[in-house]
């Protein structure tokens, strides 16, 4: 169990996978800067996570922006959206009558693609939310901007475990403040932070004392 003081933040799972460098520049060495795609992810999440927004369709109540978090992984931060489904085999939810099922929607830009960071991201929500309020939760879903479709997640056994190995090399690299390097791909042209981490990719500098040079500060 980790302590309040340890919770890493939710959403960096998804830059882990992404690249672990990017994570360690953001949540380590607290680099960041903004290029198209994240201008539009961050957008799009702006309008879906407004708390006050509880809606109520039929038998299905959907809470967007619900805080989580999990002593057993070390995570907090919030679920896109939550729909709570009535459902026999559920759970009670305060203020709610009958009994729910729980499932976790992430939000995501662009065109569905499987990708694995994101289905990791929504499998620690999913993990989260089963802490919380002690219930199973067996599928999620990515809702992607392009397609306006919602992609189905499987949250079995493997993913779990990926997840798990993940969020424990998170917490190690944060620990030993550990910035590793990377091999150079395609994918770097596609990263927001990429003239602040390539330059100083292959030398000994970390992106911060880059930074503080670029900028002339002794600080």
């Amino acid at each position: 169990m980790y302590s309040e003081d340890e919770y890493l933040m939710l959403s960096g799972l998804q830059h882990f996978m992404f690249c672990r460098r990017q994570w360690a520049l953001i949540h380590i060495e607290q680099q960041w800067a903004e290029n198209y795609r994240t201008a539009d992810g961050r957008v799009m999440h702006r309008n879906v996570h407004d708390a006050s927004l509880h809606e109520k369709r039929g038998d299905t109540v959907t809470a967007r922006a619900m805080a989580v978090s999990s002593a057993r992984l070390g995570l907090s931060g919030e679920c896109d959206a939550v729909e709570f489904r009535k459902d026999s085999g559920g759970i009670e939810i305060f203020g709610l009558d009958g009994r729910y099922s729980v499932t976790p929607i992430e939000y995501k830009r662009g065109a569905p693609k499987a990708d694995e960071s994101d289905i990791m991201q929504l499998a620690a929500q999913a993990m989260c939310l089963e802490e919380m309020l002690c219930c199973d939760i067996p599928v999620g879903f990515l809702f992607y901007g392009d397609t306006r479709h919602r992609l189905k997640v499987e949250i079995d056994a493997a993913l779990r475990s990926r997840v798990e190995k993940a969020v424990c090399e998170m917490h190690d690299m944060f620990r030993r403040r550990y910035t590793p390097k990377v091999k150079r791909s395609k994918a770097c042209n596609a990263c927001s932070l990429k003239e602040i981490c390539l330059p100083v990719l292959c030398s000994e500098k970390s992106a911060e004392k880059y930074m503080r040079d670029m900028l002339g500060s002794d600080d």
